[in-house]
């Protein structure tokens, strides 16, 4: 465990000696804010058009729905695009400079390494989603949402953040050049994130159900709306147990060349 904790020391703080760190984290809070006091604004004309509607005055819509739930959709298409930015060069860096070897043959176990990586990764991009859960939370403040399906939004980005991260290492462990395994992990992801759309032309049946079965995007939308089932939950520990058992494989068939 004190390798596993030394590994993610080191990860952190090569993120953060770079300006890539602060440039992703801040250019993801600005977007978000971006889109939330958007869809703010947008809430607000819809309260005023109902307002002036005296049938209607009793069916204002939800905040939760019109803005929370917006926001939340709209920081999973986000997080598609900009963690594999992150990822990119958490192995395939290493690789390029050479010092991929030493680690690969010092006596820390493979699964040390990948652990110790992962959750480097997965810190920055939960600080990342915690940075924005700030404009929800502004919600609670100004006006009077439903607490619970907030609070579970912001899990559900972040298991899906967390996922992401995980596939993102894995398809780093694959690669010297951090340029290709950015543009890979970033094709890799939104593959995931529209798997489900094949499985809509279908109309059903089997294969129908697998595609949206593997698309995160459909896993993740219970919990966006504040349920949080079991499904989700297993199929987001899958993904994440799938991408550590990528990158181990890859890193320990390095390490026997």
């Amino acid at each position: 465990m004190r390798a596993v904790c030394a590994i993610w020391r080191r990860e952190l703080l090569s993120f953060f000696v770079s300006p890539i760190a602060y440039f992703v984290i801040a250019g993801f809070g600005l977007i978000g804010g971006f889109f939330f006091f958007n869809l703010l604004a947008y809430y607000n004309v819809v309260i005023d058009r109902v307002s002036a509607m005296p049938w209607a005055a009793n069916q204002a819509p939800s905040i939760n729905q019109w803005v929370g739930e917006q926001y939340f959709q709209t920081l999973l298409i986000i997080l598609v695009f900009l963690i594999p930015l992150i990822t990119m060069r958490t192995i395939a860096e290493e690789r390029r400079r050479g010092t991929f070897e030493l680690l690969a043959t010092s006596p820390i176990s493979v699964a040390d390494i990948v652990l110790g990586k992962f959750l480097g990764v997965a810190s920055v991009v939960l600080a990342m989603i915690l940075m924005a859960s700030v404009f929800p939370l502004l919600l609670i403040v100004f006006f009077e949402p439903e607490i619970p399906p907030l609070l579970a939004g912001i899990c559900g980005v972040s298991v899906f953040g967390v996922g992401c991260a995980a596939v993102g290492l894995a398809v780093s462990s694959y690669t010297e050049n951090q340029i290709v395994a950015g543009v890979s992990s970033m094709v890799v992801l939104l593959l995931l994130y529209v798997i489900h759309a094949p499985a809509e032309a279908m109309g059903g049946g089997v294969i129908a159900s697998i595609l949206s079965y593997l698309s995160p995007a459909l896993q993740v939308q219970d919990i966006l709306k504040g349920v949080i089932s079991v499904k989700a939950i297993v199929y987001f520990l899958s993904l994440i147990a799938l991408g550590l058992f990528l990158s181990f494989r890859a890193i320990e068939a390095h390490r026997w060349r």
